[in-house]
């Protein structure tokens, strides 16, 4: 039987990665997050916020409906099926209708009621509010 040595001045092959390594790496991510986290929480709350926009204009779309068939808003209420479940998680629609007038509003609900534009509304002729604030809309 022959044993072999490893000559005394030359080092083992090492397998794996060393701890500073792997500290390395768990701080580039650490910084990658504390970077992108922020950005995607805005983009999911403008999408919440659009669903809920988009909620709002389909129930003052029937409120419309209602009127050409009616020819008055009394009696009209919120039909909130056409809009998505993720609109109705984050926001209640609500619908303050008399005879001539009405103003449909989303007022957000959960973890959307820190949004910055509050709560959407929309009326009758259209007017969107807030109004002084594009990005809501």
């Amino acid at each position: 039987m022959r044993m072999t040595s490893t000559p005394r001045g030359r080092a083992r092959a090492s397998h794996g990665f060393s701890l500073i390594e792997l500290m390395v790496v768990v701080a580039i991510l650490g910084i990658i997050a504390t970077i992108a986290l922020p950005s995607y929480n805005d983009h999911v709350r403008r999408t919440r916020r659009a669903a809920g926009a988009a909620c709002a204009m389909a129930v003052a779309q029937q409120m419309e409906r209602f009127y050409t068939a009616n020819m008055t808003y009394t009696g009209a209420v919120a039909d909130t099926s056409s809009c998505q479940d993720s609109a109705l998680e984050f926001y209640n629609v609500a619908v303050n209708a008399n005879g001539r007038t009405y103003t449909v509003s989303a007022a957000p609900i959960g973890r959307q009621s820190g949004d910055a534009c509050g709560t959407l509304s929309v009326n009758q002729a259209g007017t969107q509010s807030p109004a002084n604030r594009p990005e809501c809309w």
